[in-house]
């Protein structure tokens, strides 16, 4: 059989089992075994998908996806999280758009402790949506904020979808961890500027005015703030601090900020044994899916692999002899292409079987590459017609608010988005500049 056969039967298999409607895991797990039964050689090839398998959940590597689920699964059933953006709010006073600006700040400061962005997102839309449209906010600067912030946990530590990227394409967890900290800040930062600027120019200054009747003194503002955010911001700063100084290992960090979240649940006294509990159910949920993610796209990599496809795939791409910076470009162009019409897991699980060879043969820095892919994989969060954050605000807004408005509401935040993702392409050191620094 030819590999481009093999390629068709393959992804022609995936694709339909897809529209069918099983699962994403589940239409891969169908397709492996296809696979294995005709390039492995039948049974024979069966049990050593088995094996292969095993092998894939087995790594060490692993291990911190777990613990960076249950970092933010503590800190918001415990409550923590919600009482450090009551206390981001309280801080801020005399700036335009002063509510949106309070969940960008508050869904960035969860996104450093969570690594979820439908929590982030269902979290921030529950908490701050439905104050801002009655107090009479535009749809674009009271949406628009928490979905954009909820796809920054994809890329601040934690990430558990950093980890499995790297897990997935050989690339290093901690250098993807760590280079997606200047990207998450540069995206803040553009959605702080746009907002401000917005809401000046539509005079949106009502309320703020209402807000300043009454206006408590500096220590009553600060002290919140010192009280609830400060001492949660030095978890992540002790989870990137180990591993920029060499102190620790992905893993290791991971534990240490679970520690740290743990100790932290102690000393505000918020720790029950039933949210304890809780955290442990919802992170043994969202970790079992993650595994069984990671099984099925092993597998089918190694059935490309086995196929001929991957090998074939190359060598016709080859052929045209593109450079590294126009062979990323393409990658990152089917990214985004995807990102319309399926998740990010399947993203990850169909394109890199095929981007990271031909990455390598192109010696392009794989950090770069993948934390590339991390905020293109971002961009389709925010894509319409299927992009995740936006069914998820769906969910959360009032039943008034139409899919139409929550689409134009993402679109200067998406555009934002893409504006930081090119200056990550044209200057690769705003991505891998940090990485570089780690001993």
């Amino acid at each position: 059989m030819e590999w481009y056969q093999a390629l068709l039967i393959m992804l022609g298999t995936l694709f339909t089992l897809m529209l069918v409607g099983m699962p994403v895991a589940f239409a891969f797990l169908g397709v492996n075994l296809l696979g294995a039964w005709l390039f492995m050689g039948g049974e024979a090839g069966l049990a050593q998908l088995v094996r292969n398998s095993v092998s894939s959940i087995s790594s060490f590597s692993l291990t911190p996806i777990p613990l960076f689920v249950m970092m933010g699964e503590l800190l918001f059933h415990t409550g923590l999280a919600f009482r450090a953006i009551s206390s981001i709010e309280r801080l801020i006073t005399g700036i335009p758009g002063r509510l949106s600006v309070v969940s960008i700040l508050g869904g960035t400061t969860f996104a450093a402790l969570s690594g979820s962005t439908i929590a982030n997102t269902a979290m921030m839309g529950s908490a701050m949506l439905p104050e801002m449209l009655k107090r009479g906010y535009h749809p674009t600067l009271a949406m628009g904020p928490i979905m954009a912030v909820g796809g920054i946990a994809m890329l601040i530590p934690p990430s558990a979808l950093a980890v499995m990227l790297g897990s997935l394409a050989g690339v290093s967890i901690s250098g993807l961890l760590v280079g997606g900290i200047i990207p998450g800040l540069m995206m803040a930062v553009g959605f702080l500027a746009y907002v401000i600027l917005r809401s000046r120019k539509e005079e949106a200054e009502e309320e703020t005015a209402q807000l300043d009747v009454g206006k408590p003194s500096l220590w009553q503002r600060w002290w919140p703030f010192l009280r609830d955010v400060v001492p949660l911001l030095g978890i992540f700063v002790a989870v990137v601090g180990c591993m920029l100084a060499g102190w620790a290992s992905p893993t290791e960090s991971a534990a240490i900020g679970v520690l740290a979240s743990l100790i932290a649940t102690l000393a505000y006294r918020t720790l029950t044994l039933k949210n304890l509990m809780t955290s442990l159910l919802e992170t043994a949920k969202v970790s079992v899916i993650i595994l069984f993610v990671l099984v099925a796209s092993t597998g089918f990599s190694q059935q490309l692999s086995f196929s001929g496809a991957t090998g074939g795939l190359l060598s016709l791409i080859s052929n045209y002899e593109l450079s590294a910076f126009w062979l990323v470009v393409g990658m990152l162009a089917i990214i985004l292409v995807m990102g319309c019409v399926i998740d990010q897991v399947s993203m990850m699980m169909i394109t890199l079987p095929f981007f990271m060879p031909l990455a390598a043969a192109a010696g392009v820095d794989p950090v770069w590459l993948g934390v590339m892919m991390l905020i293109g994989m971002e961009l389709g969060l925010l894509t319409p017609p299927f992009g995740l954050l936006l069914m998820v605000m769906q969910g959360v807004a009032p039943k008034s608010v139409r899919l139409p408005q929550i689409y134009a509401a993402a679109v200067p935040f998406l555009l934002i988005e893409a504006l930081v993702l090119v200056s990550i392409l044209l200057l690769p050191w705003l991505a891998t500049g940090l990485p570089s620094l780690m001993k």
